[in-house]
């Protein structure tokens, strides 16, 4: 799996004029599926992602997480992570998984990523053409692959 995080003021998800998912401070975390992926991936992310100091402390220091400050997150499925633009001008999304391998991950990633939180995530809808909407904080943008755990 592979994630992009963006430690956000304030982030919102709104699919067909609906609001799905919105929160105040916290973290907008994409997630791309890749067809090798398994449960233990979410598992490993979803840890990395609540426990990561990227907040600042009482000296703006990042030494705070997103539990810590009781920050929300909101977790958007987004198979375009894991395109590949090798070859010519157009990406390949070969390596991201189908959507009957992604979907039951997807869906168990939020459940892990909630439980790591210890409440609920807010999300998007699993294949649907969203709108996102944030205000990046810093900016703060991080890439975490669980293929990749350096």
């Amino acid at each position: 799996m592979r994630t992009v995080i963006q430690r956000v003021s304030s982030a919102s998800v709104t699919i067909d004029a609906r609001v799905a998912g919105q929160i105040e401070r916290g973290l907008l975390v994409f997630v791309g599926v890749e067809a090798a992926d398994t449960a233990a991936d979410g598992e490993w992310l979803a840890q990395k992602i609540a426990q990561l100091r990227i907040f600042a402390d009482a000296e703006s220091q990042m030494n705070r997480s997103v539990a810590d400050i009781a920050g929300g997150i909101l977790l958007i499925s987004q198979f375009t992570l894991h395109a590949s633009t090798r070859k010519g001008a157009r990406p390949s999304f070969n390596a991201a998984a189908r959507p009957e391998h992604a979907r039951p991950l997807y869906e168990q990633f939020i459940a892990q990523l909630s439980a790591a939180l210890g409440r609920p995530v807010q999300t998007g809808e699993f294949g649907a053409n969203m709108m996102v909407a944030l205000v990046n904080d810093g900016p703060v943008t991080l890439v975490i692959d669980s293929k990749a755990r350096d």
